[in-house]
């Protein structure tokens, strides 16, 4: 299907940022103007569907998983392929469904979160440790985004896994019983292979409101750092900060987003909700993802769709009018704010905003080594046999 380069729009914000104690207004620097500048790009050669999953933490290797061949890359920084394997079949060591896209554990083992647990490998393809999931699992979707695979977090010198917490809960997002036990990730011991679950919805949380949601809402976006968790449940502006310990999770800091035109999600009426309903909705707005690049924290935003414009261009589509259709989602897009927040990391202090970069689509991107990599939007109009990644860093104007 072909696919359309999105243009960026100019936004502005305010933040405020609050303690778990007390209120006050955040600090905001001086004023800085940042732009993405290009440091190097790849071509990865390899026919199929690759997406760039993940980066090892010293910035050596990049991971890609293809979904038509279900294979696992991982390739140099100049885009040859040094592994390749898959683990879908019916093996003894197949992780089953993916859950999440693989991510890296340091940078010689991959972790692979699915339907069977969660499993490592060494970059070879073998098997190093299968840790189960603690309970039958319940339904859950999954999304498809650049960037976004199974993390790892240090802790106590020690490297823990951050998958997203699938466990059935005995409840649907119809019942308020799903609101008040949902937690959005698993915090794993490797090393006494147990899984806690944490990060629930916090006081004053959208989603606690008595509306219904689906899944696309709330889909976490978070990144961790020196036992460190920042944190944001998808379509609700607030970024968590979380201290983290072998035992769980322990909430710091709450800043609540301002963004100039973010539509945050409705929700429904509870009774359309029924046991096993599992819903995920392009479109809506979102934190979609979380990095940390140097002592700056990025919040890469998306502000959502006009819903009205959205529903217009689907009822166009059905309606057989493709090229009308096509030309009103772009036009929607074009409309609809997006880019990445900046922050302070040390004091949580705003710094400014970003635009994405140009020919990327608009797209999530991945980080490691201490750089941002974008994949390039393909030509819709030519058959290429690679994808090209660019290798990114933040300057300031």
């Amino acid at each position: 299907m072909k696919q359309l380069l999105l243009i960026t729009c100019s936004f502005c914000l305010i933040s405020l940022i609050s303690s778990c104690t007390e209120k006050k207004e955040q600090v905001v620097q001086e004023k800085k103007s940042y732009e993405w500048s290009l440091v190097d790009s790849l071509d990865l050669e390899f026919l199929g569907s690759p997406m760039l999953a993940d980066i090892s933490p010293d910035g050596s290797q990049l991971l890609f998983f293809d979904y038509i061949s279900a294979q696992i890359l991982v390739s140099d920084t100049k885009g040859d392929i040094i592994h390749s394997f898959s683990k879908e079949d019916d093996t003894p060591d197949s992780y089953g469904y993916l859950i999440e896209r693989p991510g890296f554990y340091g940078n010689d083992h991959l972790a692979a979160y699915g339907r069977l647990g969660l499993f490592l490998y060494n970059l070879n393809g073998e098997m190093t440790k299968k840790i189960p999931h603690p309970e039958t699992i319940g339904g859950s979707g999954s999304t498809i985004s650049i960037g976004k695979s199974t993390e790892t977090v240090s802790i106590q010198n020690k490297i823990y896994v951050l998958p997203k917490s699938i466990r059935p809960r005995n409840s649907n997002p119809g019942k308020q019983e799903f609101y008040d036990t949902y937690r959005a990730l698993e915090l794993v011991d490797i090393d006494g292979e147990y899984m806690i679950e944490i990060i629930p919805f916090e006081e004053g949380s959208h989603f606690l409101n008595g509306k219904g949601f689906i899944q696309s809402d709330y889909t976490p976006a978070f990144e961790a750092k020196d036992s460190k968790l920042y944190f944001v449940h998808g379509g609700d502006p607030q970024l968590y900060v979380y201290h983290l310990s072998p035992k769980g999770a322990k909430l710091d800091t709450t800043i609540q987003l301002d963004i100039q035109g973010f539509r945050k999600p409705e929700g429904k009426d509870r009774a359309e909700f029924q046991e096993g309903h599992v819903e995920i909705r392009g479109g809506s707005a979102s934190i979609r993802n979380i990095h940390i690049l140097g002592d700056l924290l990025l919040l890469d935003f998306y502000s959502g769709q006009d819903p009205q414009k959205a529903k217009e261009a689907e009822a166009m589509w059905e309606a057989g009018d493709e090229e009308g259709a096509k030309a009103l989602y772009q036009q929607i897009e074009e409309n609809t704010p997006k880019g990445t927040l900046l922050y302070d990391l040390e004091d949580l202090s705003y710094i400014g905003s970003v635009s994405p970069p140009e020919k990327t689509g608009s797209r999530t991107y991945a980080s490691g080594g201490g750089f941002a990599w974008f994949q390039k939007l393909p030509d819709p109009d030519v058959e290429e046999d690679f994808l090209r990644v660019y290798k990114m860093k933040l300057a300031e104007k």
